[in-house]
C-alpha cells in the first residue's frame, strides 16, 4: 500500500486526513475500536498543526512486516516549535486554554509515539501496530 500524504490547511483536511487513517486500519484488517483510536490520534495531530502552525502535512504509511500489521502516521509542520516538550506532554498542560489532553492522550491511543520539536520544525510519529495470526 502506497504512502498517503495530506496537505493540512483547513478543517477539511483533519476530517480528509482523520479518514484516510480509519479506512487505512479497515483495508489492513484493524477493528472498529482500533480504527477509531488511530482516527481520533490523528485528528488530534492534524488539528495541532493548523491551531498552532497554521498548515502542515500528514502522512500514513502501511509499514507492516511479516509478524505485525502496523500503520506509521507521520505529521509535520514548519510552525514555531513547542518551546518545552516535556511540560506539552504533562496532562492538563495547554497553551490554548484547552483540556491538556491533546498530544498525552495521543500517546496513550497508540503503539508508539515519538516528538521532535525546534523552531520551524516539528514531527510527530505515531505508530498503531498488531500482530498477524498466521
Amino acid at each position: 500500500m502506497e504512502a498517503k500524504k495530506i496537505e493540512i490547511l483547513t478543517e477539511q483536511d483533519i476530517i480528509a486526513a482523520r479518514s484516510a487513517g480509519r479506512d487505512m486500519a479497515r483495508d489492513l484488517g484493524f477493528g472498529s475500536a482500533d480504527q477509531t483510536r488511530l482516527a481520533t490520534a490523528i485528528s488530534e495531530l492534524t488539528r495541532n498543526i493548523i491551531q498552532y502552525a497554521g498548515k502542515g502535512t500528514c502522512t500514513l504509511s502501511d509499514i507492516s512486516n511479516e509478524r505485525v500489521i502496523t500503520i506509521l502516521v507521520v505529521a509535520e509542520n514548519s510552525g514555531p516549535g513547542i518551546e518545552d516538550i516535556e511540560q506539552a506532554m504533562e496532562f492538563g498542560f495547554s497553551t490554548s486554554k484547552g483540556l491538556g489532553a491533546g498530544l498525552p492522550g495521543t500517546k496513550r491511543l497508540v503503539s508508539k509515539f515519538k516528538i521532535g520539536s525546534e523552531p520551524g520544525h516539528t514531527m510527530v510519529t505515531i505508530e498503531l501496530t498488531k500482530r498477524k495470526f498466521i
